[in-house]
């Protein structure tokens, strides 16, 4: 079980973002730690007092423990992002 933090933050409508979403199921779904681990998911705009202290520029960005993890790029194609979220899960499990 992960007792690592793990903080996503997103954009409502953000193509990249709802990526992520998929692959955090995809991945969540076929295999069993991956599954207990918690992301708090945070809307950017919504929470700014909590997005602002964090260091990002891009949606989405995963936070480990306040460690980045993972920011994704312009052009990010899925393979690319869902590999990206399982070092996310890596991390927390680590």
């Amino acid at each position: 079980m992960s007792a690592k933090k793990v903080m996503a933050f997103y954009l409502e409508g953000c193509p990249y973002c709802k990526q992520a979403r998929e692959a955090v199921k995809e991945l969540s779904e076929g295999n069993e730690a991956y599954s207990s681990v918690k992301i708090e998911w945070v809307e950017e705009n919504q929470h700014p007092e909590i997005s602002n202290q964090y260091d990002y520029y891009r949606v989405p960005t995963f936070f480990v423990d306040g460690v980045k993890v993972y920011e994704a790029h312009p052009g990010e194609k899925y393979e690319e992002c869902r590999e990206n979220v399982r070092r996310v899960f890596e991390a927390t499990l680590s």
